[in-house]
């Protein structure tokens, strides 16, 4: 018997009865979607990783830290021992002089407060030198990157930190709202406060409260309101998250100059103190950017920097790390999925023995007309893998259904914090899941196939 013969006579077998069929493939249907969709969420994730990565600089960077500078600086009480591992630019100046750097750029983070009219928000302020914005490739929906000392503060926005700003009366914001705050970003000229104690003390001040700092020193100088524009604002909307979301950019020297000038004789907030409360002469940032020639050389020159005393993260560590704990994700949502097919795979199970029933008096008849044993497995095989073939195909439309409907219903990742699609189909796990299912149907119509193998002739001719 030819493989035309079989293949006719098992798509006649599987469309005389095309109910069972029908529910036979409806389950493998949703057993095939439920594996491609629970995978794709790990996939998802997966690659939102990778666009953080590649947007915080790539594989091939490393963040150098020391003693804890900016908003997470520990305070050491009286007898205890001061850190002495600080970023600085005696440190940048070594790490730019080391083998395979191609750039060693300092950071300084602070958080400040944005004034407009009625609003004002929280933004985290990050100082960078003008060669460490640029290799950040920071795309822009309209504007430029801040100028080198330019004299002022000009400031590249996050497309999310218009999300933050609230109304100063009513404390409410655009989660509380769902409406955007009256600001033009772009054009408008905003306030800048650094010194947040001295903002909200002279706020009290004017209700009639105490001005107090939070460590309960007194504050005697108002908060300066530097005037801000800006020079870009990130491409995106409120809804597009990326790793620029909540960041305000600006140029390091004049923020540096700007602190220097406000602080004048007292203590810029985030840099350390000695034991008696006075500021260094040194600045300190909060982190060093270092950007290495080959990614296969960032290992080695990490060792170095740790060897130096400091704490060395890279993204290669990190992408490891979490591709780990991405693996573990996908076997579990994949695990979940799996119940489903395994419940189809009874059903062709299922189906095919009521078939080998049903026709056994056919499968007789066969075997007296001299069809081998070997054409009959080959048969009730290919009616099996039909279904499963049939379930796989209608199984991967569905998942790209079901995967549209879970994109748009988390706002393409952002409403779960997500850089992108929450949910990704490739087009290998398409093929994958196809052939998964053809060999879930192929081995649950094995032992059918086996038994109808074993039916004697005569018997079966004589079967009623």
């Amino acid at each position: 018997m030819s493989w035309n013969d079989l293949l006719r006579m098992s798509v006649s077998n599987l469309r005389r009865r095309k109910l069972r069929t029908f529910l036979t493939v409806l389950g493998v249907l949703i057993g095939t979607a439920s594996i491609v969709v629970m995978i794709s969420l790990g996939l998802g994730m997966q690659q939102a990783l990778y666009r953080e990565v590649e947007q915080s600089g790539g594989l091939n960077t490393i963040r150098v830290t020391g003693a804890s500078v900016g908003e997470s600086m520990m305070y050491y009480g009286e007898g205890e021992e001061e850190p002495s591992k600080y970023v600085d630019d005696k440190l940048i100046g070594k790490l730019s002089e080391m083998e395979h750097v191609t750039l060693a750029s300092p950071v300084y983070e602070m958080s400040v407060l944005l004034l407009k009219g009625q609003y004002e928000g929280w933004a985290q302020l990050v100082g960078m030198t003008p060669e460490a914005l640029e290799a950040m490739n920071i795309p822009l929906a309209e504007g430029a990157l801040p100028k080198a000392n330019s004299g002022h503060l000009e400031l590249l926005y996050g497309n999310g930190i218009i999300t933050n700003f609230y109304e100063k009366n009513s404390y409410e914001g655009y989660y509380d709202t769902g409406e955007l705050p009256d600001i033009d970003l772009a054009r408008d000229s905003l306030f800048l406060i650094t010194d947040q104690d001295a903002y909200y003390n002279s706020q009290n001040q004017s209700m009639g409260g105490d001005i107090s700092s939070t460590d309960g020193s007194e504050i005697t100088k108002p908060a300066t309101k530097h005037v801000v524009t800006a020079s870009g604002v990130v491409e995106g909307g409120p809804e597009d998250y990326n790793s620029y979301y909540y960041y305000v950019y600006c140029d390091l020297d004049t923020l540096k100059q700007v602190l220097k000038k406000e602080y004048s004789g007292r203590t810029i907030p985030g840099q350390p103190t000695t034991k008696s409360g006075k500021p260094y002469k040194e600045f300190y940032y909060s982190s060093a950017k270092v950007k290495v020639d080959d990614i296969n050389h960032v290992d080695e020159v990490a060792a170095s920097i740790r060897e130096m005393g400091y704490n060395v993260e890279t993204n290669a560590e990190y992408l490891d790390s979490m591709k780990s704990q991405f693996a573990i994700v996908q076997a579990v949502l994949g695990g979940i999925g799996a119940v489903s097919l395994l419940v189809a795979a009874i059903g062709i199970a299922n189906t095919m023995m009521m078939s080998i029933y049903e026709r056994t008096k056919e499968i007789g008849v066969m075997k007296v007309l001299g069809c081998s044993l070997k054409n009959i497995r080959q048969m009730f095989l290919l009616e099996a893998a039909f279904i499963g073939f049939l379930g796989g195909i209608a199984g991967n439309i569905l998942s790209f259904l079901m995967s549209a409907v879970v994109n748009f219903v988390t706002g393409h990742g952002a409403a779960m914090g997500f850089d992108g699609n929450i949910s990704y189909i490739p087009w290998w796990l398409v093929l994958l899941a196809l052939g998964f299912a053809v060999l879930v149907g192929v081995a649950a119509g094995y032992f059918p196939a086996k038994r109808a193998m074993k039916l004697s002739p005569l018997a079966a001719i004589r079967n009623e």
